[in-house]
């Protein structure tokens, strides 16, 4: 390797943890044991859409919901207002709440995985990670992935990746960017 290539890794490692990210592992959870998660999942799951994240608080006599949901395609307005319908029937009787606030998104195309158990929504999709024995991004599709690891596919075939050996992750777009 030479000299500038080490420097410049040595650099970019160092700008990295400056910037305050830990160099610690990505965590999983599974999705499923989530509060409300797998009721609202049920009800998502038929209308062609993944439930990515759901957050559900309580609020001075109220509720507020933001809900993240994925599709096969880009998600678009349409499609978060037919998930916030029946999220919003959904939510109201499990709650018993009469004044519900809700938010229905899409992931977004550079989206942070904020949880390992999300590889599994975004099965082959592209995404880049921060592989710790590395210092460096590493890109690839999503093949698989459980509750060890994420096995992606990239220019030197598939290859497995240890979530304690991952700092961070982002889905991309094809060519690998952010």
């Amino acid at each position: 390797m030479k000299l500038r290539s080490v420097i410049e890794r040595v650099v970019q490692t160092t700008l990295f943890l400056y910037a305050g990210f830990k160099r610690c592992a990505v965590e999983y959870v599974d999705l499923e044991s989530l509060p409300y998660f797998q009721e609202c999942s049920k009800v998502v799951r038929p209308l062609g859409y993944a439930l990515v994240e759901l957050h559900v608080s309580r609020q001075a006599g109220g509720v507020q919901v933001r809900a993240v949901i994925a599709g096969p395609d880009a998600v678009g307005i349409d499609d978060c207002a037919a998930v916030h319908r029946v999220l919003q029937a959904r939510l109201s009787s499990l709650l018993d709440a009469r004044d519900l606030s809700m938010e229905v998104t899409s992931p977004g195309v550079g989206r942070k995985l904020k949880n390992a158990g999300e590889f599994a929504v975004f099965t082959g999709r592209p995404v880049r990670v921060w592989y710790i024995p590395a210092a460096d991004w590493v890109s690839g599709c999503i093949v698989s992935s459980g509750p060890e690891s994420v096995v992606l596919s990239g220019a030197d075939g598939e290859k497995e990746y240890r979530y304690t050996e991952i700092a961070k992750a982002k889905l991309a777009d094809g060519s690998g960017n952010p």
